[in-house]
């Protein structure tokens, strides 16, 4: 009877422990990144910490974390670690190169692309979180990778559009000097000039126009 009780406790400390040491270890991985502690970060994954797991909150991998807290020596880490997916989606649908383009990281954009991180993709895409902000080296460096330059959200807005809603006049010159479409709606009726005019980017509404008209698309 003593020995089946105490075998009865050793698979039940057995069946405990790693979910314990998982749980811990979980913790102590999404500090490190949001602390830039790469040396924890790869004494986990050296352990056979998954690095493609998923925080909580958001839903965001440690590679996107990184990447939203500026960790880059935890970036590098995780960009160079074994089985790392590159295309893996935040809660929101976000993934590492779309944050890099959103934030203007050049570095990390550089080094996603280097390692063959997917440009184009269905919805919100780099190019639109690029053009957003203004980022235009970044645009460039996506349209080099072939980057669609018309790429339509879900509603079909395009990244021209949301450089002309950011007020970004150099993004919005480079896009259609790179031969984006100025004259494309949106699910909701509205092209780049609408998007500049209601949020009184007037410059921005006016050049649009006036090209728009010498090509006979107006």
């Amino acid at each position: 009877m003593r020995m089946r009780r105490s075998l009865l406790l050793g698979a039940l400390a057995a069946a405990v422990f790693p979910v314990t040491v998982f749980a811990d270890a979980y913790v102590d991985f999404f500090r490190a990144v949001k602390i830039d502690n790469a040396r924890t970060v790869k004494s986990l994954l050296a352990r056979g910490l998954d690095p493609n797991i998923i925080e909580a909150e958001r839903g965001d991998t440690g590679m996107i974390l990184a990447l939203r807290e500026d960790s880059m020596d935890v970036f590098e880490a995780l960009l160079n670690a074994p089985n790392i997916d590159l295309e893996a989606k935040a809660g929101n649908g976000d993934n590492a190169l779309m944050i890099a383009s959103f934030k203007g990281n050049k570095a990390a954009v550089e080094a996603l692309l280097a390692k063959g991180a997917e440009v184009n993709r269905p919805g919100w895409t780099p190019l639109h979180y690029a053009a957003a902000n203004g980022h235009n080296e970044i645009v460039q460096m996506l349209l080099e990778k072939s980057a669609y330059i018309d790429a339509e959200s879900p509603n079909k807005t395009t990244p021209i559009m949301m450089a002309a809603r950011g007020g970004h006049i150099r993004t919005v010159k480079l896009l259609l000097d790179e031969g984006a479409d100025a004259s494309l709606k949106n699910e909701l009726g509205m092209n780049a000039i609408d998007f500049a005019a209601k949020h009184n980017h007037r410059d921005i509404a006016d050049g649009l126009t006036s090209r728009l008209r010498k090509e006979g698309k107006l």
